[in-house]
């Protein structure tokens, strides 16, 4: 039996910052901020070391302290902590239920350019 191990809540500017790192392989907050001012320029280096520490600190994150500039690397791939959350979100918001997640998906999310990509995929795993 798998124990329950909490999963960690990234807030959503902890999201934004979990998919640079992803997107940049282990970084220093410098690397981070260089890539977050593209989206937001106000951003300071401050801000994102303190977030990147924060993170570190709730496990989302892992940091090399071997160097004089710390590196920060994501404490699980992509997609294994997106499948936790949605996990957590069926269980929480859809009693459960997959297919409520995915019916509120298509209704309300879902464009008819990923719907036709949807409908392919599920005539290819009739075949």
């Amino acid at each position: 039996m798998t124990k329950n191990i909490p999963i960690p809540k990234p807030t959503t500017v902890e999201m934004n910052v979990l998919r640079l790192v992803w997107q940049l392989g282990p970084s220093t907050a410098k690397q981070v901020l260089q890539e977050a001012v593209k989206e937001r320029p106000e951003i300071t280096y401050a801000t994102i070391l303190r977030v990147l520490q924060i993170m570190h600190s709730k496990g989302l994150l892992i940091r090399d302290e071997s160097q004089r500039s710390h590196i920060y690397a994501p404490a699980q791939p992509q997609d294994a902590l997106q499948s936790n959350l949605v996990k957590d979100l069926i269980q929480k918001v859809f009693a459960g239920s997959g297919k409520a997640l995915v019916m509120e998906a298509l209704r309300t999310h879902v464009s008819k350019k990923e719907r036709d990509e949807i409908e392919a995929l599920l005539r290819e795993d009739k075949k």
